[in-house]
């Protein structure tokens, strides 16, 4: 869908510097747009190489462990249908740790791994369990410390004080982050009562191939709502 958009206002922008008369005005912002492109690549790439390397001081120094061990607690609670000690625990906890130190590339490997693994705990394949949709929005929403690539980019066009938004990310990754939970929690509470869908479909399964007609509305086996 997200192609769709862009090629719709591509073609509306040829479009339009054709009927204008102003191609020679669109050729010079798609090249001026593609350097600026390159530039801001290259800002990010030093600043997250730097960053990164940090990390993976911070890795061997073992401050991960000690961030994970730290969010053990919270993880816990956050994720109560998943079994202590499952691998995707370890992951949740390493993305979770990367996302709050605003290193969002270190946290997307992690981040996948973690949803593979619980994708293994799913019984409906097709459909996000609830600790999926927990990690996320955990994810989208992360509280950051520090924003590396903000800062970046603000670093790349020459901001007189690229780190002064740290402050206001902070607070505004705090109350997202409490936010997400809030709606996790009432969803979960919402549909905790609710069964599966795969409970369903193995509970009419399991009365056709008894002879018997699948209940209605909520109803008994066989019985009918009058």
């Amino acid at each position: 869908m997200v192609n769709f958009i862009w090629l719709f206002f591509i073609a509306v922008s040829f479009i339009a510097a054709i009927v204008n008369g102003r191609m020679e005005a669109l050729t010079e912002a798609a090249f001026e747009g593609a350097k600026s492109g390159v530039t801001v690549s290259f800002g990010l790439i030093s600043v997250m190489v730097f960053w990164l390397g940090l990390m993976r001081i911070g890795e061997d120094a073992g401050l991960l462990r000690k961030i994970a061990v730290l969010l053990q607690p919270a993880v816990r609670f956050l994720f109560p249908d998943v079994p202590k000690g499952h691998p995707a625990l370890g992951y949740i906890m390493s993305n979770m740790s990367a996302n709050i130190l605003g290193l969002g590339n270190a946290a997307t490997p992690m981040g996948i791994k973690a949803m593979q693994e619980l994708q293994k705990l799913n019984p409906e394949k097709e459909t996000a369990s609830a600790a999926m949709c927990t990690l996320l929005a955990l994810n989208t929403s992360s509280i950051t410390l520090v924003p590396t690539t903000l800062i970046a980019i603000r670093m790349t066009y020459s901001s007189a004080h690229p780190a002064e938004i740290v402050g206001t990310t902070l607070a505004a990754t705090l109350i997202a982050t409490a936010a997400a939970i809030a709606a996790d929690r009432w969803y979960r509470s919402r549909y905790k009562n609710k069964p599966p869908k795969w409970k369903d479909r193995d509970t009419a399964a399991t009365n056709s191939s008894r002879g018997e007609p699948p209940a209605i509305d909520g109803q008994g086996k066989g019985e009918a709502v009058v």
